[in-house]
């Protein structure tokens, strides 16, 4: 799965708030409750399961990226949201650099095989230089949402 297909401008924050790993995944979370993509009361037990997947080993995979992942049975199918922070979140990464780009996304539980089908999409896709260096410097959500949707390989 892609984040063209995940996606819209809605689930997109061009300019985080946060600075620390934390805060930037409740930022995400907030954003996909706002937008009706997970369902109010079902936020709390989500941010737990990210927080047991984060406390495992950062999702900080270096290059400036984050993936914040966990499944759950709350929900019905993957939703995602995709934040940016020119000024770098403290994320514990592997290589320690504060990372620049952040998606997070959740899966229904008992969908392992969508589960590492997305995460290895999302990380292929954006260990692309260039494709990173052209959402760094993306002035909106619609141009990030449309580089995403230029970028991804034809299904």
């Amino acid at each position: 799965m892609s984040l063209a297909t995940l996606l819209s401008a809605e689930q997109i924050i061009p300019e985080m708030q946060a600075t620390e790993r934390w805060p930037a995944i409740v930022e995400l979370m907030d954003l996909l409750v706002a937008r009706g993509k997970i369902e109010p009361d079902a936020k709390e037990s989500i941010l737990a399961s990210l927080k047991q997947r984060e406390e495992t080993m950062s999702t900080g995979i270096g290059f400036g990226i984050a993936i914040p992942h966990c499944s759950s049975d709350r929900i019905n199918d993957v939703v995602a949201a995709f934040g940016r922070s020119s000024k770098g979140i403290e994320f514990d990464a592997l290589d320690n650099a504060p990372v620049k780009f952040v998606v997070l996304f959740v899966v229904p539980k008992n969908q392992f095989q969508t589960h590492l089908r997305t995460l290895a999409s999302i990380a292929k896709f954006l260990n692309d230089r260039a494709v990173r260096d052209e959402l760094a410097n993306a002035p909106s959500a619609e141009v990030i949402l449309g580089i995403f949707r230029d970028r991804s390989p034809a299904k």
